[in-house]
């Protein structure tokens, strides 16, 4: 059984550290909410990723020829995630559940939707109608915990994402976004050993060795960081994949000199 919280009091404000547009995460809901600009991914929950424009074509057609269609409101909101159209995304989902208020597969995608766009209270409020505690949703949980996160409630989130290991042990994505809870709480060390266990699986999402390279170079370990940027990755990716860690470790340099600055003029 997941973990009962009090009823949320208000929408907390997220105080993120300069890193953390930098980290992947994994199993929210494919998104990239306004205050982490480069987060992106999901392992949990797959958007429509190949030839995203015809998919929203097709899928904005099937959807207006049947507007009560659960699972063409469902396709077609997915289609306007990965098109970036967050908000559309959003309004065709809510009417959807209003006239499917027990779908629990498009109450799951509306909170997707709703995270994607940033209204982090309302996702959480949502995704939690979409299983329940006799049958949950390991995926749900971890999107749940990540949106957690994203209210500044770490301790909270961890505890789902405790209860989406007990499902599924050892599941990359669910211990990337672990990973990131933890990085969120400044702790880098019990970051790169959650992500070196996400890692060691062979099903582990290629994101995944890259968060693992961002958190190393994070450490100091910058020599490690590039040869896991590049691991098994084709000479263009890999050297893209470097240029990346590269341009992120120059702007938390930047950042920790500008803070040093200000902290030393105050």
């Amino acid at each position: 059984m997941y973990p009962r919280l009090p009823r949320p009091l208000g929408l907390a404000r997220f105080r993120a550290v300069p890193v953390l547009s930098a980290i992947l995460l994994l199993g929210l809901c494919g998104c990239q909410t306004d205050g982490l600009s480069d987060i992106t991914g999901s392992l949990g929950d797959k958007t429509e990723k190949t030839a995203p424009a015809r998919s929203l074509d097709f899928y904005h057609d099937r959807y207006h020829a049947h507007p009560d269609d659960a699972e063409a409101a469902l396709r077609y909101g997915k289609a306007l995630r990965a098109a970036g159209q967050r908000s559309q995304a959003v309004a065709v989902l809510e009417q959807a559940t209003i006239a499917h208020p027990s779908d629990k597969a498009l109450l799951a995608g509306f909170g997707r939707a709703l995270a994607d766009n940033g209204n982090f209270q309302q996702a959480f409020e949502v995704l939690g109608r979409a299983h329940s505690p006799e049958d949950p949703d390991w995926r749900i949980l971890s999107a749940q915990g990540a949106v957690l996160d994203q209210l500044g409630r770490g301790e909270e989130a961890r505890q789902y994402y405790a209860s989406a290991l007990r499902i599924v042990p050892d599941e990359p994505s669910v211990l990337s976004n672990l990973a990131l809870s933890y990085v969120l709480s400044k702790d880098l060390a019990k970051a790169e050993e959650t992500l070196r266990r996400a890692n060691s699986r062979a099903d582990a999402d290629p994101r995944v060795r890259l968060n693992l390279a961002l958190v190393v170079g994070l450490r100091g370990h910058m020599a490690e960081a590039e040869s896991l940027a590049k691991e098994g990755r084709p000479p263009e990716e890999a050297a893209a994949n470097v240029a990346y860690l590269r341009r992120i470790m120059a702007k938390q340099a930047t950042t920790k000199t500008a803070s040093g600055a200000t902290a030393r003029t105050d």
